[in-house]
């Protein structure tokens, strides 16, 4: 217990080359930009580098799982909190890189996308208060970091992967919805779906609802991404879900 009291002992400093076969790409060796994860096996590379590796194959380069036989590029997804954990742990990277597309958009003569723009413009002034020695007190840092948590939670999961979903009544007894055509995160529930639908047809609890895919009940705590992969396989989007009242088996 004594050892835990002391600051030395919790504290460990770690070197970036040890931590580099988990933040690298196995396809490139470089760090990971704009990083993907295969669904079946969790393995990341670098977008392009995936992609490109899965134009003539369909297995997985790290552990050769076949990720999909015919449409292996339709069980890959970006994976947002790997490539915040990289920028975080080198220096400079996420600068170099919206640089380098800013250039490329620029080379084409084409409008560099907003969200590369923002990028920029915070790295910009993130870098000049850094270089004319501003240094925030720990109450306008904390008020930053708050601010910029509202910010990222205003966002409404629009960054996810996305997933189209076409929404069916298949019961007399609830009435259709007036826009059944729906597109959201691929990390929403079951569980969503029902307060959805229960808020839109005005009923007194979403435990009224059962939601299913190929006639089957699906559990409110499935996300969508796992009823997309395990139910929707083989088939053309949107993702056709059923409502219905609740059924009690006995």
């Amino acid at each position: 217990m004594a050892a835990l009291g002391n600051p030395d002992m919790l504290t460990r400093k770690i070197k970036l080359w040890d931590i580099n076969a988990h933040i690298t790409c196995r396809l490139c060796e470089g760090y990971l930009i704009d990083a993907t994860t295969v669904t079946e096996c969790l393995h990341t590379f670098c977008r392009s580098c995936l992609v490109k590796y899965l134009e003539e194959n369909n297995t997985c380069p790290t552990c050769r799982i076949v990720i999909h036989q015919s449409h292996p590029l339709q069980y890959i997804g970006h994976d947002r909190t790997m490539q915040d954990i990289v920028y975080k742990l080198v220096p400079g990277l996420q600068e170099a890189e919206m640089k380098k597309q800013r250039d490329f958009y620029q080379k084409l003569g084409m409008e560099v996308p907003g969200d590369i723009k923002g990028e920029l413009c915070s790295m910009k002034v993130h870098l000049d208060s850094q270089r004319n020695g501003d240094v925030k007190s720990e109450d306008t840092a904390n008020k930053d970091t708050a601010e910029e948590k509202q910010e990222e939670d205003n966002d409404y999961h629009r960054s996810d992967e996305q997933v189209s979903i076409c929404l069916e009544c298949n019961s007399s007894k609830l009435r259709g919805l007036k826009r059944k055509w729906i597109r959201c995160s691929a990390q929403a529930t079951v569980l969503h779906l029902k307060k959805f639908i229960a808020k839109k047809l005005n009923l007194t609890s979403f435990n009224e609802l059962d939601i299913l895919c190929n006639e089957e009940i699906l559990g409110k705590d499935h996300t969508l991404k796992f009823v997309v992969v395990t139910r929707w396989r083989f088939k053309k989007s949107p993702l056709l879900l059923h409502y219905r009242p609740k059924m009690d088996l006995l």
